[in-house]
């Protein structure tokens, strides 16, 4: 028995459970090392635990059966989208079926009059912006990786570069339709804007990571194509002055679609990843503003004050397409920049969200601490929303390095919830940051324990993950 897992692992029961299913699902089941490695896959620190099995259903009919062969056996049961979660919620400490919902990729409707789309959960952002290409309409929630799964996002409660214009997934979640631990499908709400009826079962899966049931299905709201976009770069001289310029902006109500930090080692890496050639000698905000051509043009001129009121530079502005996205495109390859640029080591990549009035404070007191201990870990974050992330690089086999990396994430997140805010703005709590739920949650963690002992009495559901 695992204290993550609460029945002693039956090597029997699982040789049975892997005989059922590969006899339901032939050519659709494997327990190939190389896959149950790719399924245990983690792209920062935690180690990689596979499961024992991988199986691909097709429709809801088939993920219930797995359920049910989960059910008899007892056997832990992993949600699996795309794998590009960060906190190890794909991991399977305990073993069992993981459930890759990639082929389950159907566009199953398109309401142009509504605003909304109605989708399987292994259907890809990419996949989805391309089918809204010719309707004038998109889907506005934009983690950086185009390959994850709209499930995976809801799962995870993911949000991104966009959110401080649209929100996150907990925003553009209508409806769901989600199987529980005993096989049962439910719908958790409808298509409608609004509901009073009843307990919001929605916004429960959104971010449950796969320990309350399985999403099969996931209605989002859409939105219009802005007009006009402008996008451009400002450099400080210091990170303090780029949050309160952003902290500035936010209060002004511009016109934000996008307002990301990159401080001054981050965005020396990107530009020699990226080939961009944004001067480096103090961080800087990538910034998209969205609307009519004549609300962009005014907004803009409206953010250039803010950024010489802070001793700021504007230094590009981007209105093209092609422009727009290299820009972009720069800013999601932050971590991949970070990577190429310290080959060899290990990486740990965190965030924390604290609410915008204190976002200076916590990047400046961050700042210090990285200075003062010596650790290398750029940062790159969302500030509109008072989100950023630190990607630490470290030598996983020096234990000193180890030890003074792992102090650090502690102090991060503690600094982040004294000041009112959360461990995690979007990579969820997975394994990794399950340490930190009960200091930010405090009784409400009892309250998340009782709900997942009702819908998954069994613990098959996802175990070793948030608690």
């Amino acid at each position: 028995m695992t204290a993550l897992f609460p029945h002693p692992r039956d090597e029997t029961a699982i040789a049975s459970a892997i005989s059922d299913l590969s006899r339901i699902f032939p050519g659709r089941f494997s327990a190939n090392t190389a896959t149950l490695a790719q399924h245990a896959s983690t792209l920062t620190g935690l180690p990689h635990q596979p499961p024992d099995v991988v199986v691909f259903p097709h429709t809801i009919e088939e993920v219930q059966s797995v359920v049910a062969i989960a059910r008899q056996y007892l056997v832990p049961l992993i949600p699996f989208g795309s794998g590009t979660s960060l906190e190890g919620q794909v991991n399977a400490p305990a073993g069992g079926i993981c459930i890759d919902l990639s082929r389950m990729n159907g566009i199953l409707r398109i309401g142009t009059g509504d605003l909304d789309v109605t989708v399987e959960p292994g259907v890809t952002l990419d996949q989805l912006n391309v089918a809204l290409r010719d309707t004038g309409l998109f889907f506005p929630v934009d983690p950086g990786a185009g390959n994850a799964t709209l499930g995976g996002m809801a799962s995870t409660r993911a949000s991104g570069t966009t959110t401080v214009r649209y929100g996150a997934m907990r925003e553009n979640v209508l409806a769901m339709k989600v199987v529980l631990a005993d096989g049962t499908l439910i719908s958790t709400g409808t298509r409608a804007r609004k509901s009073a009826a009843g307990y919001d079962l929605t916004h429960l899966f959104i971010g449950a990571e796969g320990t309350l049931g399985i999403i099969v299905e996931v209605t989002l709201r859409l939105r219009p194509r802005p007009e006009s976009v402008l996008a451009g770069v400002a450099t400080f001289t210091d990170v303090a002055s780029a949050a309160r310029a952003t902290i500035s902006a936010v209060q002004s109500g511009l016109a934000m679609q996008r307002i990301e930090l990159l401080d001054t080692a981050m965005l020396k890496i990107v530009n020699t990843h990226s080939g961009t050639a944004i001067p480096d000698g103090g961080p800087a905000l990538f910034v998209e503003i969205a609307g009519t051509p004549a609300a962009t043009a005014e907004h803009l001129a409206l953010f250039t004050d803010i950024v010489a009121a802070e001793n700021g530079r504007w230094i590009s502005e981007e209105s093209s397409d092609h422009d727009r996205r290299t820009l972009w495109k720069a800013r999601h390859e932050a971590f991949w920049s970070v990577r190429s640029a310290f080959p060899g080591k290990s990486f740990h990549v965190t965030d924390v969200c604290v609410p915008v009035s204190r976002l200076a404070d916590c990047l400046d007191e961050t700042v210090a601490d990285l200075a003062a201990s010596g650790l290398t870990a750029p940062i790159v974050g969302h500030v509109g929303d008072g989100n950023f992330h630190s990607i630490l690089v470290f030598d996983a086999g020096d234990a000193e390095a180890c030890s003074a990396a792992t102090a650090y994430l502690d102090r991060l997140a503690a600094r982040a919830i004294a000041m009112e805010g959360t461990c995690t703005g979007e990579h969820g709590i997975g394994q990794g940051k399950a340490k930190y739920l009960a200091a930010e949650a405090g009784t409400a963690l009892d309250v998340m324990r009782r709900v997942k002992a009702s819908l998954d009495p069994s613990g098959l559901m996802n175990p070793g993950k948030i608690f």
